[in-house]
């Protein structure tokens, strides 16, 4: 039995793992804040965690945010361990009574200091997720160094992490992880000039001047997720009919592009331990996109997207193929 904890943040996390599922054979169960994906194999068990940082009853019988309760970091040492939070509390002894009751071969975590710390305690192997990003603090250090293998979804040459390279060992660089790695690429038509917005790269109102640009001069639009009502299941069939997609540099939008082969414009979003521009500099500097930091106005944008009209590029660089195939193969080292 594998166990894997999923962090709640955005879906990026959950996505990654449904990629990589279908390649492991051992039986896997899951936890996470997140409520159950419908897409999720029915294979699979999923564990829904209570929340660890809403607000909490103090000794005053008052509602206080967590961080009001003492020192959430344990001085530095961790990255969120509120004092005497039921809900943290709570989610600890779930994954510590199941590790007591089940035969676990190994533990993925994507990704919680914490989560990493707890399991390994227990005597379980584990294996994390690295993410781009200043990542050399106390925490992540603590992280990595118990882990058993870290799984960095990155090509080698591409990202540079300072965290990482003292503990090459056993780092494994598997290349980005798309849901949509062998899929057919769909033929673009040659007809109008289509330019794609993924998520909410964009704000309200930098989207809206963004689009009134490009319309002018004869792009059709399309959107999925820039909205609470435009999100899209399947959003391959927009990628592939695209010229241009505008993205965030999140890794899993960059990996589906990459699968995509797609011409873009990737707008770094403000990220904790500037992850998202960590990766913005790789992809400009190798010529994957055309990129821009957080905050680039309308005007920047549209241009960005008349450059990446113009380019042809090769993302073979960002190994996609086989990557969530490697990534369960890293899983297998730990749990063989």
């Amino acid at each position: 039995m594998i166990g894997w904890y999923v962090h709640h943040h955005g879906w990026g996390h959950v996505t990654r793992m449904q990629a990589i599922l279908p390649h492991i054979a051992d039986e896997v169960t899951v936890f996470s804040s997140m409520p159950r994906p419908e897409t999720l194999d029915r294979g699979t068990t999923w564990i829904r965690l209570p929340f660890d940082a809403d607000p909490v009853v103090g000794p005053d019988g008052a509602l206080h945010d967590a961080r009001d309760l003492g020192d959430v970091t344990a001085r530095g040492s961790l990255h969120w361990a509120p004092i005497g939070h039921p809900g943290h509390q709570e989610r600890l002894a779930i994954i510590a009574q199941w590790i007591a009751r089940t035969p676990v071969s190994a533990f993925v975590v994507d990704v919680s200091v914490e989560v990493t710390a707890l399991v390994r305690l227990l005597g379980v192997p584990t294996v994390v997720f690295a993410q781009p990003g200043e990542r050399t603090d106390a925490p992540h250090r603590l992280g990595y160094d118990l882990a058993d293998r870290i799984v960095a979804p990155w090509a080698e040459g591409t990202v540079e992490s300072a965290a990482l390279a003292a503990r090459s060992d056993r780092v494994r660089m598997v290349g980005g992880i798309s849901r949509h790695d062998g899929r057919a690429r769909s033929t673009r038509d040659g007809g109008e000039r289509r330019v794609l917005f993924l998520g909410r790269t964009l704000d309200a109102a930098s989207l809206a001047e963004t689009v009134a640009l490009l319309t002018a001069e004869g792009w059709a639009i399309e959107t999925a997720g820039t909205r609470d009502d435009d999100r899209v299941d399947d959003v391959w069939p927009l990628l592939g009919r695209a010229d241009v997609v505008v993205s965030a540099a999140g890794q899993n939008g960059v990996a589906d592009l990459a699968a995509a082969g797609a011409r873009a414009v990737i707008v770094a979003q403000e990220r904790p331990f500037g992850e998202q521009e960590a990766t913005r500099r790789v992809l400009d500097a190798r010529g994957f996109a055309q990129t821009a930091s957080p905050g680039a106005s309308p005007a920047e944008v549209a241009e960005l997207v008349r450059r990446a009209a113009a380019t042809t590029p090769d993302w073979d660089g960002w190994n996609v193929t086989g990557a969530a195939a490697r990534a369960a193969a890293v899983i297998a080292e730990v749990s063989a």
